[in-house]
């Protein structure tokens, strides 16, 4: 019999003793734990990997949690969110609850307490879990084959012919995914920011050329050409692989 998958939880907190006592306690209660210190080194943990919930301090050296939230938000990643913090104001209270936090915990607080609420947004969440990895692609999708690779949706990970595994990020696994599903036909930048990002995504044409420019070297980087992925001046992009057998 299988084990239980262990939820992941991604704990944004700068004291660093206590940030390490809250991971033991996590771990013991059957979670997993990513630490983090810094607002930025999360944001960049979390475009890349799927978590089950974040554990979020308000106040942290370089940003808010507010402001990583929002930042969240307008990348297109939601996950059950508990904000942690030493104020006890009502006014942080009720703007974490407002922005979408799913509940708030004030310092100091008990283990057990922490961890049973936890639990408790967990179960909350299961039943409305978003499997969304980018805005046209979720966890629970099939695995794809595209150019000889096999790229795998609920491991952020391209197998190649070569037996070599790449972890891939969440947008360049839309954009691939995108792809496979509209071979042969022309495809316009709006319209491929909108379907990996979302509809009202703020997401520049030189952002997008930045994660193609990625993905074209993944693949280089293994003798794969995709040269089949061309630029369509002033409109977009085709990709036109060779058809399948």
């Amino acid at each position: 019999m299988c084990a239980e998958p262990r939820p992941l939880i991604v704990v944004v907190e700068d004291e660093k003793e206590l940030s390490s006592l809250i991971c033991e306690h996590l771990e013991i209660a059957g979670m997993q734990t990513q630490p983090y210190d810094r607002c930025a080194h999360a944001l960049r943990f979390l475009q890349r990997n799927f978590a089950n919930l974040l554990l979020l301090d308000l106040n942290l050296p370089d940003s808010t949690g507010f402001q990583l939230l929002t930042e969240l938000k307008q990348h297109d990643i939601h996950l059950p969110t508990i904000f942690l913090t030493g104020s006890t104001e009502e006014a942080h209270k009720l703007r974490g609850l407002e922005m979408g936090g799913d509940d708030y915990v004030t310092k100091p607080f008990s283990y057990a307490e922490l961890v049973a609420r936890i639990q408790a947004v967990l179960r909350r969440s299961e039943g409305q879990r978003d499997f969304h990895l980018a805005k046209n692609v979720r966890t629970i999708d099939q695995p794809f084959e595209l150019l000889g690779t096999t790229i795998h949706p609920d491991r952020l990970e391209i197998d190649f012919p070569d037996a070599t595994v790449h972890a891939i990020g969440r947008k360049e696994l839309g954009i691939l995914a995108y792809l496979d599903k509209h071979r042969h036909a022309v495809i316009t930048r709006k319209e491929l920011i909108h379907s990996v990002w979302g509809l009202h995504a703020d997401v520049r044409s030189r952002s997008l050329d930045q994660y193609i420019v990625k993905i074209r070297s993944v693949f280089a980087e293994r003798g794969i050409s995709l040269d089949c992925f061309k630029t369509v001046h002033g409109i977009g992009f085709i990709f036109e692989p060779p058809k399948r057998g």
